[in-house]
């Protein structure tokens, strides 16, 4: 091993060279290297305290000393920034020379050619005087872009500009000849402060000629001094990367020091080689897992005990071909001891510790011991490794679902044929309904499950209820809350006394042992299980009891709590289904049916409603609470509940929406203040009113799917609407869209659950919807037709959510059921009011109540036209009651009052309420109606 290289997790804190022991159990050997197969490995952690004991004492500047690993390191990373700082810094001046002379020869032509084009250029050539004109222009340029000379030379080489004015006049030192042609050219040479670099651009009139150069240089000096700022950095960089490395050098000593407890090289790989030989000697297999799940190491006893691939560091445990509880063990980091492992055709004793004790890695360490000879001694070796194998799958098979009778029926599925030929479970009649049974064994049990080698078994069928007779080992076996096993059916007189007729098919089919066991959870006794074997299976021992109870324990948890889920279920569907509408009212409106589905897995918060509304109309209402269970079911009671309140206060569809919304919000808020409950997540609602007699329908909905309209001709549209947001959201208002429908056409609601499965998305459900509601072909289909259609395409197998739905087909009133008078607002057209009330009433056959309603009437009336202005509308509609309403342009509503024997007035209303079945008052968008239903006669 490498000086400086960590010992690995389990390295021995005491370090013995005579007798070359490591712990058998993996605590005592490290990790190293494998001189047989290469592996490479790392070692542990801790070393002997003695040869460590003089390097602890060697000072804390042994990082310093060439002959340590850290000092060479030090020296190594010294060389290693000393050669990277000389190669910038050479690197920065031969770049620095080259983009100084670049930047120096742009520098120079973008400030000849912004010179030479610059405004008047031409004119101040061309003038009498142009060195006046252009030597303050030159000057300034060169002074504001820092170079060192700008000069204007004429076509013939004369400096009309000059930095020094003695100097023009004179000829321009340096080529002119591409300029006068045209073209920019630039020159390098020496200057007085060194080399400098100089560009000629051609002035030009209007025609491109050529009228005069412009010269601009600078000297390269000027901007090279990059370089010279750039290395006192470079020098500090590389004076801190040697303090850095002096740092890091110093905290890496330190660190190796405390992990190898300051031993030399060569005492470790003393150490190491010691421990290598311990590894690889023993007679016990050794496994290091690191906390990552990856094998870190397996000496050679381990590769043999689980046949393990070549090379296998590195690899993930789950990833060896282990077997499954061998696998999730290992992966697990499960503290076991002793604990007897199935492997192949092996049984291992396993000893599992963690090695993050004391400071340590994350991993852990496993021993294995071969014990397989020792249980072939004892001739149980197969028949322990089978029953584990049973009991783990028994553990992973049984309870996969939440329903009793399947439940029942995996744990025989799971112990035919690998332990019995045949299993029975019979379970007391209550848990079947999902009740908790009496304390007491219940003596009338239900076979709930049969399972066998053969189909054509002699037991009783599933379903059949029976007594227990007191004599049988089962009566016995729940009354012990033990197992008990009969080898030799024929030699049971007890069992026989059940049924003398049917024991005898039983022994005669060849069914000849049997072992059973109570189903007992929690305290809770729920039936037995039987486990028969036949013809030449070995018959059933004491040592049979063991297995047939813990296979029974697992199932009766499992038993149990499908018990307790289907109670849960169906309290939440007893109380859903009393929250729903039990029968449909009666109403002239809409002929509706309707369907509701709850879903397999639990309760949701789907509910639907038909309200009737005053003057014949009539309230469709469809929601769908987020959540299933008993939380749901009761907020969607709560939310019926408010609908059919809201809907006596006659209020617009968006009204009500609005009113749930802030309810759900105040659910919220109460929940929230007392702490620990359960927050309403989201409700989504649909509100209709149909009126019959205009054929209006008014709908507003809350984040819920569109209803769907079905014409006469049996053509399919979903109604466009505002979808508005889910109930308790808040924050945007609702509103109401108004559709005139089509007489015996079908307006369909429904919830999510119809439309949207697990498999399905929301717009395929959409279509399908659709295809299933056109039926050009058939055009008078009923409402219940409609929904057993829609139902036929779109019902899922396993419903995994509430499905509710209504089609109501609408109605149209006849002419002749509505009568309709404007009244003028004044007290003499009263009696002629009254006067063609009567004869109508008397064409409806409705002479019998023409006093009441001429009272009725006459008294809302007189109210209108004294607290009213303009004129009145009176009503009257003859369906299943007779309904009178009148209507005026105020919005006051009347209220009923007592009136005193000395008062004048206020009995009018006290009248109406007396003669009418209900009356009531709705407001309209130009002002109120006041209406009354009187029985028929």
């Amino acid at each position: 091993m490498p000086p400086g290289t960590s010992p690995g997790p389990g390295a021995a804190h005491r370090h013995d060279s005579s007798t070359g022991h490591g712990s058998s159990s993996g605590r005592g050997t490290s990790p190293g290297h494998d001189s047989s197969s290469g592996r490479r490995v790392s070692p542990g952690q801790g070393a002997p305290a003695g040869p460590g004991a003089s390097s602890r004492r060697r000072g804390s500047l042994s990082w310093l000393n060439t002959h340590t690993v850290a000092g060479q390191v030090f020296i190594l990373q010294i060389a290693i920034v000393v050669l990277l700082i000389g190669a910038a810094i050479v690197s920065l001046l031969i770049v620095a020379h080259d983009d100084a002379e670049q930047e120096a020869r742009n520098r120079s032509i973008a400030v000849a050619t912004a010179f030479a084009h610059s405004p008047g250029m031409v004119q101040a050539i061309r003038s009498p005087d142009p060195t006046a004109i252009l030597q303050p222009r030159a000057e300034a340029v060169r002074k504001a872009t820092d170079l060192d000379f700008v000069v204007v030379i004429t076509t013939k080489g004369i400096r009309l500009t000059h930095p020094n004015p003695k100097r023009i006049g004179e000829h321009y030192i340096g080529t002119i000849g591409p300029a006068l042609h045209g073209r920019t050219v630039t020159e390098t040479r020496p200057g007085t402060l060194g080399p400098a670099v100089a560009a000629v651009t051609p002035v030009k009139d209007t025609h491109g000629k050529v009228v005069g150069l412009v010269s601009a240089g600078i000297t390269v000096s000027k901007v090279s001094s990059l370089a010279n700022r750039e290395i006192p950095l470079i020098l500090g960089a590389a004076a801190t990367a040697l303090a850095l490395s002096a740092g890091g050098t110093a905290l890496v000593s330190g660190r190796l020091r405390r992990q190898t407890h300051g031993l030399d090289p060569s005492e470790m790989t003393r150490m190491y080689e010691h421990h290598d030989a311990v590894l690889h000697v023993v007679r016990e297999g050794v496994l290091i897992v690191g906390g990552d799940g990856r094998l870190m190491l397996a000496n050679d006893e381990a590769q043999r005990l689980l046949d393990l691939p070549e090379r296998p560091e590195g690899l993930r445990v789950t990833d060896l071909g282990l077997e499954p509880h061998m696998a999730d063990m290992l992966a697990s980091g499960r503290i076991v001891s002793d604990e007897v492992v199935a492997t192949g055709d092996r049984l291992l004793a396993v000893n599992n510790r963690s090695t993050d004790r004391d400071g340590g890695p994350p991993g852990t360490v496993a021993t294995l011991r071969d014990s397989t000879e020792l249980s072939a001694l004892t001739g149980r070796a197969e028949i322990a490794q089978k029953r584990l194998k049973l009991l783990y799958d028994a553990g992973v098979e049984i309870g996969t679902s939440l329903d009793v009778p399947r439940t029942a029926e995996e744990l025989a599925r799971v112990a035919v044929p690998r332990f019995a030929d045949f299993v029975t479970v019979d379970l007391a009649e209550p848990v079947l309904r999902g009740e908790e049974p009496a304390p007491e064994p219940a003596s009338t049990m239900r076979r709930t499950a049969v399972v066998g080698i053969r189909d054509d078994h002699p037991f009783y069928e599933v379903g059949r209820e029976f007594v227990l007779h007191t004599a049988t080992p089962q009566a016995w076996s729940m009354g012990s809350g033990r197992g008990a096993v009969q080898p030799d059916l024929t030699r049971a007189p007890g069992w026989r006394a059940q049924d003398p007729e049917a024991t005898g098919r039983v022994v005669t089919y060849g069914v000849h042992s049997l072992v059973t066991a109570p189903l007992r959870a929690r305290g809770v006794l729920l039936g037995v299980v039987n486990y028969w074997r036949a013809q030449n299976s070995e018959p059933f021992d004491e040592e049979d009891i063991s297995l047939a109870e813990e296979l029974a324990a697992h199932a009766a948890v499992c038993i149990d709590n499908a018990r307790r889920y289907t109670r849960e279920h169906s309290m939440a569907v007893t109380l859903q289904r009393s929250l729903l509408p039990r029968v449909l009212p009666e109403q002239n409106a809409l002929d509706v049916a309707y369907r509701y589905l709850p879903a397999e897995s639990g309760v949701g918060g789907d509910w639907f409603d038909v309200i009737p509304l005053p003057g014949a109309r009539v309230a469709l209402v469809v929601g769908d609470v987020v959540g299933h269970g008993m939380h749901a079911a009761a907020t969607m009671g709560r939310l019926r509940t408010a609908v059919h309140n809201f809907s006596a206060l006659d209020l617009t569809p968006d009204e009500i929406l609005s009113h749930l919304d802030e309810l759900i919000a105040h659910i919220d808020q109460d929940e929230g203040l007392a702490g620990g409950g359960t927050e309403v997540t989201g409700a989504t609602c649909l509100y209709a009113i149909y009126d019959p007699v205009t054929r209006r329908c008014a709908i507003a909905r809350a984040g819920h799917p569109p209803p769907a309209l079905v014409r006469p001709d049996g053509s399919v549209e979903f109604l466009d609407l505002p979808a508005g947001t889910p109930l308790g959201l808040g924050g945007r208002p609702f509103e109401t869209a108004d559709f005139r429908l089509p007489e015996a056409s079908h307006l369909v609601l429904y919830t999510d659950g119809l439309v949207e499965d697990r498999s399905r998305e929301i717009d395929v459900g959409l279509e399908l919807l659709r295809t299933a509601l056109t039926h050009p072909g058939s055009p008078g289909r009923t409402p219940e037709e409609t929904c057993e259609a829609v139902l036929d395409v779109l019902l899922p197998a396993r419903p995994s959510d509430d499905i509710a739905l209504i089609v109501a087909r609408t109605r149209l009133l006849r002419p002749d059921q509505v009568a309709y008078w404007e009244v003028p607002s004044h007290p003499s057209e009263v009696s002629a009011l009254r006067a063609a009330v009567a004869r109508r009433l008397e064409e409806w056959g409705l002479g019998e109540i023409a006093f009441t309603t001429e009272l009725i009437l006459s008294e809302l009336i007189t109210n209108s036209i004294r607290y009213a202005a303009g004129p009145i509308r009176v009503r009257l509609l003859h369906v299943r009651h007779l309904i009178c309403e009148v209507a005026d342009a105020s919005s006051t509503s009347p209220h009923l009052r007592y009136a005193a024997a000395t008062d004048e007035g206020g009995r009018g209303l006290f009248l109406v309420a007396q003669f009418a079945e209900r009356w009531g008052t709705r407001y309209t968008p130009d002002g109120k109606v006041i209406w009354a239903e009187l029985p028929l006669p």
